[in-house]
C-alpha cells in the first residue's frame, strides 16, 4: 500500500462524506427543534437535479448551489405545512416527501441524461497540491471546505447564541417555550427550511463534485444514512463530522472494491461491499438502541405535534 494510494483514499473519503455531512447537519438542526423529517433523500434529489439543471444552462456552479438550497428549502415547506400547520403525521409525511422528490427528480432529469456539466475547481492554486501534505489539505472542492465551516457554525449557533437556545428549548419543551412567548411553529418552520436547504446542497454535491453526469437516484440512499447519522452522533454537530467520515470510508471501500476487481471480490462479493454502508447504519442504530448511549440526547419533543394548551 503506497503513500499515493493512501492519499487517494483520503481524498475520496472526504468527497464521499461531504453530501452526507451537509444533509446530516440540516437534519440535526431540524430535529433539535423537535421535528422529525424523513424526507431527506427526496430533498437531496431535488437539490441535485436543480444544481445540475442550473449548471447545464448557465455554467455557474455557485449559482447552482444557491438554487439547490432554495429548491431543497421549498420542497421542505410542503412537509412543514402538512406537519406543522395541519398536524399530519411526521413519519408518514417524510416518507411521502422522499417518494415525491424521487419521482420529481426522475421526471425533470429525463431531459439531462447523458449530458456532462462543469464542476467546481479547487479553491487553492494547483501548486499547493504538488506534495503529499498539500494534496491532503488543498485539493478539494469549495463545497468540502464549506461543509467544515457549516459544522462550526451550527455548533456555535446551537450552543453559543440566544436563537440556538430558543430552538433547543422548542425541541425540549414546546409548551414551556410557547408559554413564555416564543413562536414554536415559527421556529420549527425556520428549522425545517434550514434542513431542507442543507439537504439540497448535499444533493448538489453529487453533480458538482462527485459525478458530473445525471442519473436516476443519483444520491444512492445517502439521505437515509444522514438521518441515521444524526442518531449515531447523539445530536452533536462535531460528532456528526466524525460519523460522516466513517460512513464516507465505507462508501469508498465499495468504489475501490469495484475498481480493483478480483482482489477485493475474493474478500467479499461486490454486492456486499455496496451494501456495507447501509448494513453499518442498521448495526449502529441497533447498538445505540440496545445500549441507550445516545438516546438520552434526543430532543424530548422530537416527532410530537405541537398542540398549545391555550
Amino acid at each position: 500500500m503506497t503513500l499515493d494510494f493512501i492519499i487517494a483514499v483520503i481524498i475520496t473519503v472526504v468527497g464521499a462524506s461531504t453530501p452526507i455531512l451537509f444533509a446530516g447537519l440540516g437534519e440535526l438542526v431540524t430535529e433539535k427543534a423537535g421535528v422529525l423529517n424523513l424526507g431527506v433523500e427526496g430533498m437531496m434529489l431535488i437539490g441535485a437535479i436543480a444544481a445540475f439543471a442550473i449548471v447545464d444552462k448557465t455554467g455557474n456552479p455557485w449559482l447552482a448551489v444557491v438554487f439547490a438550497a432554495a429548491a431543497g428549502a421549498a420542497v421542505s415547506m410542503i412537509f412543514a405545512v402538512l406537519t406543522l400547520s395541519l398536524s399530519a403525521n411526521q413519519v408518514a409525511t417524510g416518507l411521502a416527501l422522499t417518494i415525491f422528490g424521487t419521482g420529481l427528480s426522475t421526471l425533470i432529469g429525463n431531459g439531462f441524461t447523458g449530458r456532462a456539466i462543469k464542476t467546481f475547481d479547487t479553491v487553492f492554486p494547483a501548486a499547493l497540491a504538488t506534495n503529499p501534505v498539500g494534496r491532503v489539505f488543498f485539493s478539494y472542492s469549495p463545497l468540502v471546505y464549506l461543509s467544515f465551516i457549516m459544522v462550526a457554525l451550527v455548533a456555535w449557533f446551537l450552543t453559543r447564541t440566544r436563537a440556538g437556545l430558543i430552538l433547543r428549548a422548542v425541541g425540549e419543551n414546546d409548551l414551556s417555550a410557547h408559554s413564555i412567548g416564543y413562536s414554536v411553529i415559527g421556529v420549527r418552520y425556520a428549522a425545517v427550511a434550514f434542513g431542507g436547504a442543507l439537504a439540497g446542497i448535499g444533493g448538489a454535491t453529487f453533480p458538482l463534485v462527485l459525478t458530473p453526469l445525471w442519473a436516476e437516484g443519483l444520491t444512492g440512499g445517502r439521505g437515509w444514512i444522514a438521518i441515521a447519522l444524526v442518531v449515531f452522533a447523539g445530536w452533536r454537530p462535531v460528532w456528526l463530522l466524525g460519523g460522516a467520515y466513517f460512513f464516507g470510508l465505507l462508501s469508498t471501500l465499495e468504489l475501490y472494491a469495484k475498481a480493483s476487481g478480483a482482489s477485493w471480490s475474493s474478500i467479499l462479493p461486490s454486492e456486499a461491499w455496496a451494501a456495507l454502508p447501509y448494513l453499518a447504519t442498521v448495526v449502529v442504530l441497533a447498538v445505540i438502541s440496545v445500549s441507550n448511549r445516545a438516546g438520552g440526547n434526543a430532543p424530548a419533543c422530537l416527532g410530537k405535534p405541537f398542540i398549545p394548551s391555550t
